[in-house]
């Protein structure tokens, strides 16, 4: 049965099982470092040519990066956000309000002082969870609705790299709704992709 077939919280159900195979079949450890590699590497910023994200020496300047701090189970993102960090731009992570909307806060900052749910507008590059994104860029997320706020927020031109972990970049239909912003762009411990370029069989 195509996944587009069944309800949201039934594919829910089924991505999380399959995430939760994966990951013990994964080394972690090597995965953060590789996506931290491929995300400082080779992905330009919001305003910025080809070259990779670095505040030090192309003389943009510090930029505003949108990420999140992994749960046990997602891509790792601790060695990409501190990667980041290191290269001068401002990391802001999300706190979840009772609304589900998204505030936002820089880890660095001890307090971790709210700076408005409006921060997305000021975003530079934007790194999201999902569970799934399938090969027309329909991503689909834990069920709270958060990102969907968050994604038509940001300005015209914002990357916005979706993290998985290989294999969950699928060739099968996901649900769809109407008010769902397609994806782009898909980062893996294998590198970054188009969210629709064809993938390889199995």
């Amino acid at each position: 049965m195509d996944l587009a077939e069944e309800t949201k919280g039934e594919t829910r159900r089924r991505l999380r099982a399959h995430r939760r195979r994966l990951v013990a079949s994964r080394d972690l450890g090597a995965d953060a470092e590789a996506i931290a590699a491929a995300i400082t590497g080779a992905t330009p910023l919001r305003g910025s040519g080809p070259e990779a994200p670095r505040a030090s020496g192309n003389g943009r300047g510090a930029r505003t990066v949108l990420s999140y701090e992994s749960l046990p189970h997602e891509p790792p993102t601790t060695r990409l956000n501190a990667a980041l960090q290191a290269a001068g731009h401002r990391v802001l992570v999300p706190i979840t309000l009772p609304d589900m909307r998204l505030d936002w806060c820089d880890p660095t900052d001890p307090g971790r002082t709210p700076l408005g749910v409006d921060s997305p507008a000021n975003a530079d590059l934007a790194v999201i969870p999902a569970l799934a994104v399938d090969t027309t860029g329909t991503r689909l997320g834990q069920g709270g609705g958060c990102y969907d706020r968050v994604l038509p927020m940001l300005p015209a031109g914002t990357p916005v790299l979706v993290l998985l972990h290989p294999g969950e970049h699928t060739t099968r239909a996901l649900p769809r709704d109407a008010h769902d912003v397609p994806v782009t762009t898909v980062v893996t411990a294998g590198g970054v992709t188009g969210a629709t370029d064809p993938l390889p069989p199995g």
